[in-house]
């Protein structure tokens, strides 16, 4: 069994998550991609962020695009409103799934700042990395996060999938009313819509 958690904030979720989760499932012969919306990010604790019950919704619906896709419950929020690590995220993972192959699935963007991460080194003890490139964040030189050759060994490279949307973006135009159809699956344009959600507000 091979499974890729995918965290995030998923707000909302939409076509370049789903890109990057296929292409990552295709070139790593993924069984499964964990869709885990975050209750909270420590490195955005400024960000207002939609209720975690419509963001777990809206990746419910967007899931259901490939049977490899589920929704996750494994970095829901915290009882004591502390924010969710990486680190005990997968931690639990692999008590839960002994004998899977874990991939732990990000951004270029966030692996570069993987120093800022907690425990970022037994983060690369506890699964392997799928990097996925992003526009404007160079993977060519990763001496910066000072990994020595057995953890490179567990950072693999996605560079077949270019997806430029920006959640920020996307939220100001779905704030203006603009339903952003070409860039969001239609269940959850549909549940955006419904809900009333990002209406004149980023």
């Amino acid at each position: 069994m091979r499974v890729a958690l995918f965290g995030g904030t998923f707000d909302p979720p939409h076509l370049g998550h789903l890109a990057i989760a296929k292409a990552a499932a295709d070139a790593f012969q993924l069984d499964s991609v964990l869709f885990a919306p975050a209750g909270l990010q420590p490195l955005k604790t400024d960000h207002h962020t939609s209720p975690f019950k419509d963001r777990l919704e809206m990746v419910r619906l967007a899931c259901k695009i490939d049977h490899r896709f589920h929704a996750s419950l494994s970095d829901a929020p915290q009882p004591d409103g502390t924010p969710n690590y990486t680190v005990e995220t997968l931690a639990t993972l692999r008590q839960q799934m002994p004998h899977a192959t874990l991939f732990n699935l990000v951004g270029a963007d966030s692996f570069l700042t993987l120093r800022q991460w907690r425990e970022p080194d037994r983060l690369l003890t506890l699964a392997d990395w799928i990097v996925v490139s992003r526009p404007g964040s160079s993977l060519d030189d990763l001496s910066s996060l000072h990994l020595t050759p057995e953890q490179h060994s567990h950072v693999h490279l996605l560079t077949t999938v270019h997806e430029d949307i920006s959640a920020t973006q996307l939220r100001q135009y779905l704030a203006v009313g603009d339903p952003c159809r070409n860039l969001l699956p239609p269940e959850v344009e549909q549940y955006i819509r419904q809900h009333g959600l990002y209406q004149g507000s980023q």
